[in-house]
């Protein structure tokens, strides 16, 4: 990519790059042992694709995010034609992911409470 970017890969960049989006820095092209992803935020763990018509119904990059999901990334994929056309709600939709924490804190981790009434089902509050 970095020698012939598409189209869609280069607006994509111009998007991700300097920290436009949310202030966090995005790197270009990076290895993820044994895969080379389009563009990484690594601070949050976030993984971002631009996909041309050859991964319709891809088993290979569904074999891909599971492995990077095990490894705690998240991947956000984009159809070229979408960052092409709709580069705003590519853009809210990184934002979005950005300011939803990953992986979750512990207190949004730990099972419900019954002590504090979380989680009882049928359950009146006194």
């Amino acid at each position: 990519m970095r020698a012939h970017p598409t189209e869609a890969e280069k607006r994509l960049w111009s998007m991700l790059r300097n920290g436009a989006i949310a202030g966090l820095r995005f790197r270009r092209q990076q290895i993820v042992f044994p895969y080379i992803v389009d563009f990484i935020c690594l601070p949050a763990r976030l993984i971002v694709e631009a996909d041309g018509s050859q991964h319709v119904d891809n088993r290979d990059d569904e074999r891909r995010d599971a492995y990077l999901g095990q490894r705690g990334f998240r991947v956000l994929r984009f159809w070229n034609n979408d960052v092409l056309a709709r580069s705003d709600n590519v853009a809210d939709a990184i934002f979005a992911a950005l300011n939803d924490p990953h992986p979750p804190t512990a207190s949004r981790r730990a099972p419900p409470s019954p002590l504090q009434g979380e989680g009882l089902i049928g359950a009146s509050h006194v």
